[in-house]
């Protein structure tokens, strides 16, 4: 009854082309796990093929300068659903809590979620969460979603068949994953909630989060899906994860892959066509053309669980690997599709991050993003206005490995590295417009830059108790 009710009075949005008045677009936000610049066919992946995903690049804007939120799982999702970096983001770093899962956002946290909420929308979660566990003000129950099935920890969720999700805050045991067996695959049940999701809200505006763990470390996949792949990448050098009756089964090492090659390139075939069959079931409900579609990722491609980046190129141009702030550890793919809103086969070299989801999809909704945030509205870019405003500058943290900083003014990044060490510090410059892959280190020539970018570290974050960082 409540859908119902809320849909009587849902907010409008008039359309500047046709005069008319329709209902606010859907919004689906698909973020993968771990997915490199490199991994997508349509950024130059050769080894294998996404056309799915490539359909929506055609179809929409390609960014060629979109960075995520850091280049771990947690602060990269938190500055994505707060709107903030990783100065000012509570979530910092990735830190667990018992029994399981992470470091819980604050109530004092304004989400994504929260504000679509608040115009209208039906809100749900499909996928990975590591937010906060169950219970705490850091469920995303607590945090503007009305639905959430998947994994609450993102240490469990390197282990692709689980012994347990979570619906809501509901335990769900699988019985086809008990003792050594390999039944049920998390993502396809995964991928069935969401589908159930826009099911069930056809009728009303939705945000369909869905923070999926493909292609995440373990590198494990149906035997159909690998069969498909099986010998085309030989040779292949098999990863000795965790196997039935080993320590620690399903509670987080990565499992055993016998073709590491063969179910990398299986696990992205497979998020690629969960991403057509959401498009394919979003056509069959007539709502495709009234729905915005992202798709992107939380940070660059891993080197955990057999994984071989180099070897797919995962990175594109770029140097790094996630844990990285160069950019193949945070630039990451990211595509928009909204017919009748953005022109086909678009490619922009706007700068953007992932703390810029928040108040562009606020803007969409007509509803008023926090004043706190340093996220911008991209729906200029969008549209093809030319009143986009610009970021003075984007900053990035990683509280692992001595810890790092980096930040871009225009064309310059300054990274620092081991700042938690100032005996050990370093400071490198780099121009990424003329220099993408960070070859070239101009710190000794332009040190007058370098000091200058060192104050605007030392400006862009503000203390956290819960992530001490000095």
């Amino acid at each position: 009854m409540l859908t119902v009710f809320l849909g009587l009075f849902l907010p409008v949005l008039v359309s500047a082309q046709s005069g008319s008045t329709k209902r606010l677009p859907n919004i689906v936000l698909i973020i993968a796990d771990d997915l490199g610049y490199g991994d997508l066919s349509c950024y130059g992946q050769k080894k294998f093929t996404t056309p799915n995903i490539d359909r929506l690049a055609r179809e929409g804007m390609m960014f060629t300068q979109y960075y995520a939120g850091t280049s771990v799982c947690a602060p990269s999702r938190s500055a994505l659903l707060t709107g903030q970096d990783t100065g000012h983001t509570p979530i910092r770093g990735n830190k667990s809590v018992s029994p399981e899962g992470q470091w819980p956002l604050p109530k004092s946290a304004v989400t994504l979620a929260e504000l679509l909420k608040q115009a209208g929308y039906a809100t749900g979660g499909f996928g990975k969460w590591g937010l906060g566990y169950i219970g705490t003000e850091g469920d995303p129950n607590a945090q503007g979603f009305d639905r959430f099935y998947g994994f609450n920890c993102q240490s469990l969720a390197h282990n692709y068949y689980p012994g347990h999700l979570w619906n809501n805050e509901q335990r769900v045991d699988l019985a086809g994953n008990a003792g050594d067996k390999f039944t049920d695959y998390a993502p396809a049940l995964i991928h069935d909630e969401a589908i159930k999701f826009i099911d069930e809200n056809r009728s009303n505006p939705f945000f369909l989060y869905y923070p999926t763990t493909l292609p995440h470390a373990e590198l494990l996949v149906p035997d159909s899906c690998l069969a498909e792949f099986s010998g085309r990448f030989d040779p292949e050098t098999p990863y000795n994860g965790t196997q039935p009756g080993g320590d620690h089964f399903r509670e987080g090492p990565y499992g055993y892959q016998a073709k590491p090659h063969a179910a990398f390139a299986a696990m992205v075939t497979y998020f690629d066509r969960q991403v057509g069959a959401l498009m394919l079931k979003l056509e069959q409900l007539g709502i495709a053309d009234n729905t915005l579609v992202i798709v992107t990722s939380d940070n660059g491609p891993h080197l955990e669980g057999g994984a071989d980046p180099d070897y797919f190129d995962s990175n594109g141009p770029f140097r790094g690997y996630k844990r990285d702030l160069y950019e193949g550890g945070i630039r990451v793919p990211f595509i928009v599709r909204w017919p009748g809103q953005i022109k086909p086969s678009q490619i922009t070299d706007q700068l953007a991050v992932a703390w810029d989801i928040l108040p562009t999809c606020a803007e969409i909704a007509r509803v008023n993003a926090p004043g706190n945030i340093q996220g911008i509205s991209l729906l200029p870019t969008l549209r093809h206005q030319s009143r986009q405003k610009q970021h003075d500058y984007v900053y990035w943290e990683f509280q692992e490995r001595g810890g790092a900083k980096a930040i871009r003014q225009g064309p310059w990044k300054l990274v620092c590295l081991q700042t938690l060490k100032p005996t050990e510090s370093k400071f490198e410059l780099y121009n990424v417009t003329d220099d993408p892959g960070e070859k070239n280190d101009l710190a000794a020539k332009y040190s007058d830059r370098v000091e200058l970018m060192k104050k605007l570290l030392v400006r862009a974050r503000v203390p956290a108790p819960d992530f001490p960082f000095e």
